[in-house]
């Protein structure tokens, strides 16, 4: 059952008893619109990063490096123009790529080193399956 009527709303936070019920209700809807954006950028990350996952299982395979500094500098000046034109601030854009980034490249490298730690010549990588658990890299971001 719902709070008394002189009891704030919980979901309001500190806004909940401080404005007008209108007032309230229209930051409310404003803040699950966020929360459904919040929501999709963690399945889009999560997406992003399965696939990073697998572009780290198959540069292991074929002893690859797990960083590839042209192909990042040429996505963060893609996304940095997108960001632009987005009227997203590029510095922020440049920013969380940049974090991305170094994720996956962090994840390419413990697939290659638990792929050479696995097999006797160094040389073979874990399925898709068994690198679940290792972040991807910066390469996987592009």
């Amino acid at each position: 059952m719902s709070s008394m009527p002189d009891t704030p709303d919980a979901r309001g936070g500190d806004a909940a008893g401080r404005v007008d019920p209108e007032v309230l209700d229209e930051l409310l809807a404003m803040r699950a619109s966020i929360d459904n954006i919040d929501a999709t950028l963690v399945y889009l990350l999560a997406e992003r990063f399965k696939a990073t996952q697998r572009v780290g299982v198959l540069k292991a395979n074929h002893d690859l490096p797990p960083a590839d500094p042209a192909r990042e500098r040429r996505q963060i000046e893609r996304l940095k123009r997108l960001a632009e034109d987005a009227q997203l601030d590029p510095d922020f854009a440049e920013k969380f790529l940049n974090f991305i980034i170094e994720e996956v490249i962090r994840h390419h490298q413990a697939i290659s080193a638990s792929s050479a730690d696995a097999a006797p010549g160094g040389s073979s990588a874990p399925d898709v399956a068994g690198a679940a658990d290792v972040e991807p890299t910066a390469d996987d971001a592009r």
